[in-house]
Order: structure tokens, then sequence, then C-alpha cells
């Protein structure tokens, strides 16, 4: 018997479950531990080699497991503590599942002889996982919670990225394991059926400008503009971007790709005139919610769908065949080129707060919007600011913004990362800001500081209601005023007050010459 396997035959369930994690790529767990999950956690000292973020509140943990796999294009796993942890964290496993983010969650759970005590934590672990997870497995035993494990990365791993949710008993983790699992492969992407290109370029050719091109997941990668733009250059269809975007690569060098817009009117006014809609990784436009006397649907009455590559096959190999079919020998138009915005100072308005940032950022930075109301108009003013790639809220359910900045850092530790986020939603996961602190994160956060849920004083009158008093209250964050900049301090990170952009962009210059977390607090009016 040779070192390593006398060292796997001693291990417990724990330590061969993580022994296997690492085996197969996954090598950093963003943590909120409890008593379940102590012997996974004393795995990891004595199996080097797994980096461990600790979050002070399981949403900070799920949602930077989200922006860690957005940009290291690998999933984390993430280690909860049995159902009670499992349901704070699932707001944001809600947003990285839309985001198509592989995720490996690790949730501890009563040992399997206890759970018929009811003891308190007692709670249907996989009833709460199933709606939220592509892949659901309790564990039965520590001889086989290492294969369990292995199957989990296949799964989140598998495309187009997958929640994978592994139950750990605390028995499984502390009794012996039979070592270590092999890796599992992981399925290829396959590419469309040839009738798929077929029909969208006979649609194309037919069709030509009363055509949309709508773009998301590996169609927004530098490469997949460029065959966007080719296949417009040649057809003169047009091209979006979907409402939400896991990743978009911007910026100089890269293309003035738009998105359909969050309002329906806007939506609708964007896209009148199609005939044809060809989904390039991306789903059929649809309002955000329903609202009285508007469509579901934001396309044309009458216009016809077709998927040129669904999001779990090959998106980008799609969309190049696609070029090399219908604009063979055309060119890509010139990409974003031109001065880079200019830091316009006065007065604070959402287009001056755009071109301050892409005046400012630097060349590869990761910025991460969350800025609801205040970040709409951000694209325009921002196509010629340097190249950088842009994360956004998929799901809808808001608070990811401060853990996707924690885990896009964490994941690209030479980037800075630029953090856009409105007051009202960065307070669901402030604490996030602690962990920054403590990984000593390359970040800066610009805090929307209006005071108000400003986006539901919209949505109060796209549906129609007749707000008074009361209602208005319950959208306000004043009395008290939230001060950003002690909660920062509070928190361990460096903040300061902008009352206005020459401000704004005076603390962004400071921000961007030097290391470590800062928040700038803007009160936008």
């Amino acid at each position: 018997m040779d070192g390593t396997q006398a060292r796997a035959e001693t291990m417990n369930g724990a330590e061969s479950l993580v022994q296997t994690l690492l085996d197969s790529g996954v090598d950093t767990c963003f943590a909120n531990p409890g008593t379940s999950e102590m012997h996974f956690v004393a795995a990891l000292d004595r199996i080097p080699g797994m980096r461990c973020v600790l979050g002070l509140f399981e949403g900070v943990v799920t949602g930077a497991a989200d922006g860690y796999a957005r940009m290291a294009e690998k999933p984390a796993c993430t280690l909860l503590h049995c159902g009670p942890g499992l349901a704070n964290g699932l707001s944001n496993i809600h947003n990285a599942r839309r985001a198509r983010s592989p995720m490996v969650n690790i949730v501890g759970d009563h040992a399997t002889y206890h759970r018929q005590w009811d003891a308190p934590l007692t709670a249907d672990v996989e009833g709460v996982a199933r709606p939220f997870s592509d892949w659901v497995r309790y564990g039965q035993s520590s001889r086989g919670i290492a294969a369990d494990g292995a199957a989990a990365v296949q799964a989140a791993r598998t495309a187009p990225g997958q929640i994978a949710t592994l139950i750990l008993p605390a028995d499984t983790a502390w009794e012996p394991s039979a070592g270590p699992a092999k890796p599992l492969p992981v399925p290829p992407r396959v590419m469309p059926a040839p009738q798929q290109l077929e029909t969208v370029a006979r649609v194309l050719r037919a069709k030509g400008a009363k055509v949309l091109l709508l773009l998301a997941g590996p169609a927004l990668t530098e490469a997949g503009q460029r065959a966007a733009w080719r296949i417009a250059a040649a057809t003169g269809c047009g091209v979006l971007a979907q409402m939400s975007n896991a990743r978009t690569a911007r910026g100089r060098g890269r293309y003035p790709v738009e998105r359909v817009p969050y309002p329906v009117d806007m939506a609708l006014a964007k896209l009148a005139g199609y005939e044809a809609c060809i989904l390039v990784g991306a789903k059929h436009p649809v309002a955000f919610f329903a609202y009285p006397g508007k469509p579901g649907s934001l396309l044309p009455e009458g216009c016809a769908v077709h998927v040129l590559a669904r999001p779990d096959q090959e998106v980008l190999g799609a969309i190049e065949a696609l070029a090399e079919d219908v604009a063979k020998g055309v060119a890509p138009p010139a990409p974003n080129g031109g001065e880079r915005p200019r830091a316009p100072g006065g007065a604070i308005t959402p287009e001056g707060i755009a071109a301050t940032v892409g005046a400012l950022m630097p060349e590869h930075a990761i910025v991460v919007d969350e800025g609801v109301t205040t970040g709409r108009g951000f694209f325009a003013a921002t196509h010629t600011a340097p190249p950088h790639d842009w994360l956004q809220l998929t799901g809808g359910s808001i608070g990811e913004g401060l853990p996707l900045v924690l885990g896009a850092s964490i994941a690209c530790p030479d980037r800075k990362v630029i953090g856009l986020q409105a007051d009202g939603s960065g307070m669901y996961t402030v604490q996030a800001l602690w962990t920054m602190a403590r990984e000593r994160c390359d970040v800066c956060v610009v805090i929307f500081s209006n005071r108000k849920y400003a986006i539901l004083r919209h949505e109060l009158m796209n549906v129609g209601a007749n707000p008074g008093r009361t209602a208005l209250d319950m959208l306000d964050l004043g009395n008290p005023d939230i001060d950003w900049v002690k909660v920062a301090e509070g928190m361990g990170v460096e903040g300061a007050l902008a009352p206005d952009l020459d401000a704004l962009a005076d603390l962004l210059r400071g921000a961007m010459g030097r290391k470590g977390p800062f928040l700038i607090e803007l009160l936008v009016p």
C-alpha cells in the first residue's frame, strides 16, 4: 500500500469530498458554516488548496459564488448551514441560475439518524433546494459522498451552467470514507442542428433589416459581437442584447450593443417593425411584470421567432457559422472608437455619472451594475470607455450587486472592480463590505444614494396604482437617512461622500490609483 492509498483510506467523508472538489477544479469556497459543517471546515485545514472566503450572510456567499463563476468561468462551492442557511441564500441562487452560472452548494444537515428527533434546525432541505437548483442529491453515506461531489461538479459545469446542491448530513462527513472520487467528464456543448442554421440564414436573406438578432451568453463575448456585426453589415439586420445579461464585453475595440429596455413602452417602441427575431443564446423578450392593458411579449404582433442556438448549445460557434454563411467575405464594421468619455463635472445626472466612470475606469475593469433606476442609461455613455466587462443583475431579485463585486474580485484579483450600486438594494447584502475588507479586494463601490426605492415609485405608476402617503412612505429610505460612509467604515472599508460630479471624479481618480476597497456615497437628487 503506497502513501497516497493509505492517506485516502484514513480520510473521513468530508476530507474525501474536499479532495474530490479540488481534483474536479473547484478551488474556492464561499462559506457561512454552522455546527453540522464543522468536519467539512476541519477538512479544509487538512486538505490544502481550497481558498476559503467567509461571508457574514448566506446571500453574500451565494451572490459572491455567482460573481466568481461569471469571471472565472468555472464553479466555486458554497458552504451553507442546514435548511435555514440555504433559505437565506436562495435569492442570489435564483439570480445565479438566471445568469446560468455554475455553482456547487454544499448544505450541511443533521446526522441521518438525528433527523427523527425533529431538532430545531430540522427542515426539508431537498424541498427547499429543488425549485432553485438544476441538480439535487442527499448524501447517504460517507463512502459515497465523494462520488456525490464529483457528480455535483459535473452537473454544475454542464452547459449552459447549472446550480448543483449537495446535502451533506453530519455523519456522512465524520465517518470513514473510501477516499476521493475521480472527476467526471463534462458533456461538451453541441452545435445546433443544420436545419436551424439554414432556416435562420434564409430568413436573414429574405427579410434583411426587418430581422432582429437578439444576443445573450457567449454571443456577447468580443468574438460573438464581431460575428453579429458582420451579419448586420451583410444583411442590414438589427442587433440587440437581451434585457439582463450575466457578462458583456464592452468598451473600445468592442461593438455598441444596446439592451432591450426595461420599461415596457420603450421596449415596444425599440422592437416595433421587426418581422422576425432570431434568438442567439437568448430568451423570448418579455416584460418583467404584467401591466394592465400592456402585452407580456415585447415583440410586435406576428413577429416570427427563430432559434439559432439555445443557451445550452454551442452559441458562439453557431453565430460564427451563421456569419460565414450570410456574410462570407464581409468585414465587420469598425468597433467602438473615438475619444473616451470626459468627466463633465457639475450637478449629478445619470449620463454624467456614466461619463465620469467611463472617463476614469482603467483598462480591463469589471463593472457590476445594480444601479437599478439610476443605471438604466449607462450603456450609451460608456461605449468608448476602455475595454471592460459589464455584469448585471439577471434574475431581478435585488441585493446581488455587492456580492457580485466581491466574487468578481476574488476571481480576478489583478483587475479593478467597480460596483454601481443602488442604495436600497445595497442594504440587502451590506455585509459583503466586511468580506471585501477582510479579503483586501481591489474594488470601488459607488452607492447611488437617492434615499428611496425609486424603481418602485415608477412601478406604482406603471401598474396604475394611486399612491397616498402610506404607500409613498413604504418606498422612502429616509427618516433616518442611511450614512453609507459610516456604514462602510464600520465594516472596515474606507469611504467618502460625493455631493456632485466634480467630487465623484476626484474620489474615483484616487480609488483607481490605489489598491484595496473604497466606497463612494453619491448623493443622487
